[in-house]
């Protein structure tokens, strides 16, 4: 009987070739020019031509949201000061009840701002979850599903995580970094980032209001002597009326006390304020009601928009911590819309 003959093939494997994965410690086989790779077993994602990048403007950066912190904290401070100095004595004489009424309104108003504040500015935005990672008996099949290795902190970093720069740490479902609370925007703080932003808005609103309703009763006469003069109307003596107004009232404005100057400021930085907070608020507002994170939507529109979330207000529910729906407190209402077929 004639043996039947066998072909073996015997190749070798550089050391090119011969990868460790860094989430289970298994060692892969792979082509040498593959830059990114997915272990098959835990499922965690390796980039080969990633290095360590150093840290060393750290400190400046954090100096810098100190900074702002600081300067933010101190201008929050002085409208509220200011306006009780400049408003209330004026308000409290026109009518005890309307004095009264205000200061309550102030104090809510202000308690809640700098509550927020404190807690946006102070609170640790997120901390990933803390995983088993690089050996092999302990990390199970897909533990580590979409993991990256982050180079900065030298751990595991999730696939809802985003390494934030200036506060040096991974920061779990990361909004942005805001430098004038000095920290991230992330899943522990951002309701209350949120919840800054509308009660900033809501006291611009109110310190206007009541700037402009101080600075009326205590304006000086405003004389407009050749305005009465004039007959017709035609676009030159719009012009020169508008003129006039506008230096009728610069000559009154030199004649304003301190208090007066105070509740022109209070009135132009707080209107200033409103515009921008208020654009942030909505812009932060649309990106929940998208599904969506700030950098999630700067990712999305990097890669052309593929995945594409839900665009719903129970988003906005959700993230406000209302996970139902608001029919599930209306039976009648939800039943309603049934169909019942015999």
């Amino acid at each position: 009987m004639a043996e039947s003959s066998k072909d073996y093939f015997v190749t070798t494997v550089t050391e090119d070739h011969d990868i460790t994965c860094w989430g289970c410690g298994l060692r892969l086989l792979l082509p040498s020019y593959a830059p990114v790779f997915k272990c098959g077993w835990c499922g965690a994602i390796t980039n080969q031509n990633v290095n360590k990048p150093e840290n060393k403007w750290l400190w400046g950066r954090r100096l810098r949201d100190r900074c702002f912190v600081i300067v933010l904290f101190v201008f929050i401070l002085f409208v509220i000061c200011g306006g009780v100095w400049a408003v209330y004595p004026i308000v409290f004489s026109i009518s005890y009840m309307l004095g009264i009424v205000n200061s309550i309104l102030t104090v809510i108003l202000a308690a809640t701002t700098v509550s927020t504040f404190c807690l946006s500015a102070f609170r640790c935005a997120g901390t990933p979850p803390t995983v088993l990672w690089g050996s092999y008996p302990d990390v199970g099949k897909g533990d580590l599903e979409n993991y990256t290795f982050c180079h900065y902190c030298s751990k595991p970093k999730s696939p809802r995580a985003h390494h934030c720069r200036s506060c040096g740490t991974c920061v779990l479902d990361m909004d942005h970094h805001c430098p004038f609370i000095g920290n991230c925007v992330g899943a522990s703080n951002h309701r209350h980032f949120i919840a800054f932003l509308f009660t900033a808005v809501s006291s611009t609103i109110y310190v206007s209001i009541m700037s402009t309703y101080a600075a009326l009763h205590i304006w000086p006469p405003v004389n407009f002597t050749s305005i009465r003069h004039w007959n017709g109307f035609n676009s030159h003596i719009a012009t020169q009326a508008f003129k006039e107004i506008i230096l009728a009232f610069a000559n009154s404005a030199v004649q304003l006390s301190a208090r007066g100057l105070i509740l022109v400021y209070l009135f132009i930085s707080s209107v200033s304020l409103q515009i921008g907070l208020s654009v942030l608020l909505w812009q932060q507002l649309s990106y929940i009601y998208e599904g969506k994170t700030y950098l999630g939507h700067l990712s999305s529109q990097g890669s052309g928009g593929d995945h594409i979330e839900e665009k719903d207000c129970q988003n906005i529910l959700r993230f406000f911590g209302c996970s139902y729906s608001i029919s599930r407190y209306f039976p009648s209402l939800r039943n309603s819309h049934k169909k019942h077929t015999k």
